[in-house]
């Protein structure tokens, strides 16, 4: 394989290898920068993929491009594989009973959030008919791809695929790739404008979203439990596995039964549920199943670099080849829009704390960077139990959003 035209000899291997780590390096430091108290954390790593996709991809020779578009849904997948389970590792001790305290809100929260990201998508819908588009089918398409991509939603993308026209998958994904961008960055500057923008006392938050050991719901830290290894990968990587198993069940959404729609709760929610499970007890009779905080930290960052790195070159890449202005303002108006009606009803409505709302909003816009810098912004992970409660409402509801828009539209 040879980069640029063969200026360059490389390796698929070498040149994946490369592009990681000097995307890595380059993001972090770009993330380092601050601007009035804002930065982009480790969200400067995704803008530092997007860019190297935009520039660099399409000067590849197309054996490589080959390589690297399967090599890096790789890295995407492990990327968020090693996120959201130490996510659900991390919120598992605390979270059900945290459910059980805010157990309405979170469902109602993930629900009016998604609502009004389909809402705003309707509009855009007849905003593009009475521009003079034709195509009907072809607009729902774009429209649709973009909702899954300004909610950062998989599932929601892979659903809208399986349910268009053979013909229209393509606009899917070019819409999605359109509105993926802001739909990362745009929640990611969220979280940290906000506390800035009500002047918020983030040592007062954090003490509001604290949650009082009732001596039941949450396990006690033992001692002498034995554990399975030094560094706590065992139980980690189990999860890991697990979470892919549970993932991959199909739930029959129509009366064709597997041939037909199905709904899932993919690698990210199978991980996420099998973590909080282990992460709640804690323990199998005197087995540790519980990682030391240290791995989960991590597997934690650099889980999210990895998922970054992946879908930031490939979204890059997309990005480039189909933008059209039009479809990237509706794709920031499908992300502002149930960003702020969401955060609205948290407080007005559900009188949730300025954290925990934070945490949900995260959760309900299937936000994996937005949950990493909002843990970095609030100080403390307590927040991740808001995000886990809140993202399995958000991740059917949107599924079913969209499908619902293809059908009636």
């Amino acid at each position: 394989m040879k980069l640029f035209g063969g200026v360059i000899p490389i390796t698929g291997i070498s040149f994946l290898m490369f592009s990681i780590l000097l995307i890595a390096v380059v993001g972090y430091a770009l993330g380092r920068i601050t601007v009035k108290g804002v930065s982009l954390g480790t969200a400067g790593v995704f803008v530092t993929a997007l860019v190297y996709g935009c520039v660099f991809y399409n000067a590849l020779d197309a054996q490589l491009v080959d390589y690297t578009k399967n090599a890096l849904k790789i890295v995407e997948n492990l990327g968020l594989i090693f996120f959201v389970t130490s996510v659900g590792f991390i919120a598992g001790p605390k979270f059900f009973l945290n459910m059980k305290v805010n157990f309405k809100s979170y469902v109602l929260l993930g629900l009016i959030i998604i609502l009004a990201g389909g809402l705003a998508a309707v509009v855009c819908i007849f905003v593009g008919r009475a521009s003079g588009e034709t195509d009907f089918d072809r607009l729902t398409a774009m429209v649709v791809g973009l909702l899954s991509g300004s909610l950062t939603s998989t599932p929601a993308f892979s659903a809208a695929k399986a349910t268009v026209a053979a013909e229209y998958e393509d606009i899917v994904s070019v819409g999605h790739g359109i509105a993926y961008i802001f739909g990362v960055i745009g929640v990611v500057l969220f979280v940290q404008l906000i506390p800035k923008i009500t002047g918020a006392n983030m040592e007062e938050e954090r003490k509001k979203i604290q949650i009082v050991d009732d001596g039941a719901s949450l396990k006690k830290t033992v001692d002498n439990l034995v554990k399975l290894d030094s560094f706590s990968f065992l139980p980690f990587m189990f999860a890991g596995a697990a979470g892919i198993f549970v993932g991959a069940i199909k739930v029959p959404l129509s009366a064709q039964g597997l041939s037909g729609t199905t709904f899932s709760l993919t690698t990210t929610g199978g991980c996420l549920l099998v973590a909080l499970i282990m992460g709640h007890f804690g323990r199998i009779g005197r087995l540790n199943i519980m990682p030391r905080e240290s791995t989960l930290k991590v597997f934690r960052e650099l889980g999210l670099m990895l998922f970054l790195i992946g879908a930031g070159v490939a979204g890059g890449a997309s990005f480039a080849a189909n933008f059209q202005f039009i479809y990237f303002v509706y794709g920031v108006f499908m992300t502002i829009v149930p960003m702020i009606i969401g955060y609205v009803f948290a407080k007005k409505v559900l009188k949730l704390s300025l954290l925990n709302n934070l945490g949900s909003i995260t959760g309900g816009m299937t936000s994996t960077p937005a949950l990493g810098t909002l843990i970095s912004v609030a100080g403390t992970e307590d927040v991740a139990s808001a995000y886990a409660a809140t993202y399995p409402i958000a991740l059917i509801a949107v599924v079913l959003v969209s499908q619902f828009l293809i059908i009636l539209f």
